[in-house]
């Protein structure tokens, strides 16, 4: 992944990364830091739109992914530590079917992504946890997570 002088795009409210698969994804944030919007564009082709809202740390709170036409397939809800504030899980709910637990009647999630950190606070790979047969969501859009990995607004520009 390359990040490339976002200030030939957007300025400081911009980036965009690109990687061996020749995609390229940009991501633009409001200007008080509250909303990112990553775009993953293959052959300036749209085939992914992720729009996150972020707590007051830059963290992501939930986030919404969309296909190439705009339609809604995903919501993630992102859980931390409240200690140490480290993510620690991902819930990713299908938007367009709601699935319903017959005993506790809230809405069940499609996926769990988990981490776990050693004493120095390394992530460890995520641990996915599908819980629907067929296609996992790696499958589909070829990245193991929805989550926004180092924040590249987080140094404040």
């Amino acid at each position: 992944m390359v990040v490339e002088d976002a200030e030939e795009v957007d300025g400081p409210n911009v980036r965009v990364m690109k990687f061996k698969d020749g995609s390229r994804e940009v991501l633009v944030r409001t200007p008080d830091n509250k909303k990112i919007t990553k775009t993953r564009k293959l052959n300036d082709e749209v085939i992914m739109v992720t729009r996150y809202t972020m707590d007051e740390n830059g963290n992501p709170l939930g986030c919404k992914i969309y296909d190439g036409q705009k339609q809604e397939l995903f919501k993630v809800s992102y859980g931390y530590h409240k200690v140490t504030g480290l993510l620690e899980r991902e819930l990713m709910f299908d938007a367009r079917v709601k699935r319903i637990d017959k005993d506790t009647g809230k809405e069940t999630p499609i996926q769990i992504i988990a981490y776990i950190y050693d004493a120095e606070g390394k992530r460890s790979a995520p641990i996915v946890y599908n819980l629907l047969p067929g296609k996992k969501f790696e499958d589909v859009f070829g990245i193991k997570s929805s989550e926004l990995g180092e924040n590249p607004f987080k140094d404040g520009n």
